[in-house]
C-alpha cells in the first residue's frame, strides 16, 4: 500500500511557512467536502472561496453537507441515497418550512453508534450558524438562476443574545495575579501538574504572557514563530484574519517571558525538522503546540486563578476578554484597544468599557445589611 505523498512548500509570498501550510491544510479539507456533495454546487463553492474567510469557508461546507446527508436521512425530500447523488429538482422542491424543520431537528438530535448513543445538542449561535450558511447557500442558488425561488425570506428567526445581554467573562486582576504566580512557582498544581510543569514553566509562563498583554487570538498565537521576534527592535509580527499583517510592540514584562523561555527552556535539538522547526512553542515532543494544547493549558492555569476546578477553567478567548477589560480600566482610550484587539467595529470594544472590573463588588460593598443592623444591636 503506497504512503502518503509528501508536500513540498515552495513559498515565495512573504508569510511564514507554517501559515501558508495552515492554508493548505485547510483548502485540502474544504475540498474534501466539496467531493461529496452534489455537482450542482460548483458554482456556489466558487461563490465562497471568493467572498469569505477559509475557516468560515470550512465551517458553511460542513454545515451544508450536515443538511444534505439529513435530507437523505430524514427526509422524504429526495430519493438519492448518498448526498452526491441529490438532484437540482430535489433543491427546488425544498420549502422555507423544511429548513425551519431541519432547525428544530439541530436543536437536540441522536447519532446511533456501534457501542453507543450520542446525543448532541445546539445551542442559539449555532443554531444561528447553520441557518446562515444555508441562507447564503439558497440565495445565491436563487441569484445563478438554478432555483425558481428564494425561500429565505420565510427561515424563522432564531434569536442570539446581544453580545450585551450576556455576562462577559474575564479574569480579574487579583484572579489573574494569582495564575501568575502558580505558572511561576507551581503553587496549586498537582504531583502530576508539577512533573510536567518543571519541564514547561517558562513555555507557558510566555503563552499566558502574550494572551494576557496583547490579546491575542489563538490562531494568532499558535501561528507564532521564533523568526517572528525582532529583539532588536523590540516587536514582533503577527498574522490576523483576511492576511492582515500586524507588529506588536514588546514590552519589559513580554520581552521578559519570551527570552526566558527560548534562552533556558526552548531546546533548539528538539525542534524537529520542516513545519515546526521554527515554531516558537513547542510540545515535548519537539512539535508546534496544537490549539487544543495550547487551550487545555489556558484552561488549567485560569482555574488556579478562579479557584474553581479544571473544567471550570477559561478559553484563551476569555484572556482576550481580560487584556480587553484591563487596558480599559487603566484608562486606555478605546479606540487605541480596538486597534490593539483588531475589532472590526468600535462597538464590540465598548462591550468591555461596560464590564469595569469590580464594578458590581464597589457598588454592593457599602450595602452590608446584616452588619450595619448588628452594629445597631
Amino acid at each position: 500500500m503506497a504512503g502518503e505523498k509528501n508536500i513540498k512548500l515552495h513559498n515565495k509570498s512573504d508569510k511564514p511557512d507554517n501559515i501558508v501550510m495552515k492554508e493548505h491544510e485547510t483548502e485540502e479539507k474544504c475540498q474534501e467536502i466539496e467531493d461529496t456533495l452534489p455537482s450542482f454546487l460548483r458554482g456556489f463553492f466558487t461563490y465562497l472561496k471568493g467572498s469569505v474567510l477559509p475557516m468560515t469557508r470550512l465551517s458553511y461546507l460542513g454545515d451544508i453537507k450536515f443538511f444534505c446527508q439529513y435530507l437523505v436521512n430524514e427526509t422524504d425530500l429526495t430519493e438519492a441515497e448518498k448526498i452526491s447523488d441529490i438532484k437540482l429538482e430535489d433543491f427546488n422542491k425544498i420549502k422555507a418550512a423544511d429548513i425551519n424543520l431541519f432547525i428544530e431537528y439541530c436543536r437536540r438530535y441522536r447519532v446511533e453508534k456501534e457501542k453507543e448513543t450520542v446525543i448532541y445538542e445546539n445551542g442559539s449561535r449555532s443554531l444561528a450558524r447553520k441557518k446562515s450558511s444555508l441562507s447564503v447557500m439558497f440565495r445565491q442558488l436563487y441569484r445563478s438562476e438554478l432555483l425558481s425561488r428564494n425561500i429565505t425570506d420565510g427561515f424563522d428567526p432564531i434569536r442570539v443574545p446581544k453580545a450585551g445581554e450576556r455576562e462577559i467573562k474575564a479574569l480579574q486582576d487579583d484572579e489573574v495575579m494569582i495564575m501568575l504566580d502558580a505558572v511561576s512557582t507551581g503553587e496549586h498544581l498537582t504531583e502530576k501538574e508539577r512533573q510536567y510543569w518543571e519541564k514547561t514553566k517558562r513555555r507557558d509562563k510566555a503563552i499566558l504572557m502574550l494572551f494576557l498583554t496583547y490579546g491575542l487570538r489563538l490562531t494568532e498565537l499558535y501561528q507564532l514563530n521564533v523568526s517572528s521576534f525582532n529583539f532588536s527592535r523590540g516587536e514582533f509580527k503577527i498574522y490576523r484574519k483576511r492576511d492582515k499583517e500586524a507588529v506588536m510592540p514588546l514590552n519589559i514584562s513580554a520581552e521578559e517571558a519570551v527570552r526566558d523561555y527560548l534562552e533556558n527552556e526552548r531546546d533548539e535539538k528538539k525542534a524537529l525538522n520542516g513545519p515546526d522547526e521554527d515554531a516558537l512553542f513547542l510540545s515535548l515532543q519537539g512539535r508546534r503546540m496544537t490549539e487544543r494544547q495550547i487551550r487545555q493549558l489556558v484552561k488549567k492555569y485560569t482555574s488556579i486563578g478562579l479557584s474553581t476546578s479544571r473544567k471550570g477553567g477559561y478559553s484563551p478567548h476569555k484572556l482576550r476578554a481580560t487584556a480587553a477589560t484591563s487596558l480599559i480600566g487603566r484608562g486606555n482610550s478605546i479606540y487605541d484597544v480596538q486597534a490593539l484587539l483588531d475589532h472590526e467595529q468600535v462597538t464590540t470594544t465598548q462591550l468591555y468599557a461596560g464590564h469595569r472590573m469590580n464594578v458590581k463588588r464597589d457598588l454592593v460593598k457599602d450595602m452590608e445589611w446584616e452588619l450595619e443592623r448588628k452594629e445597631k444591636e
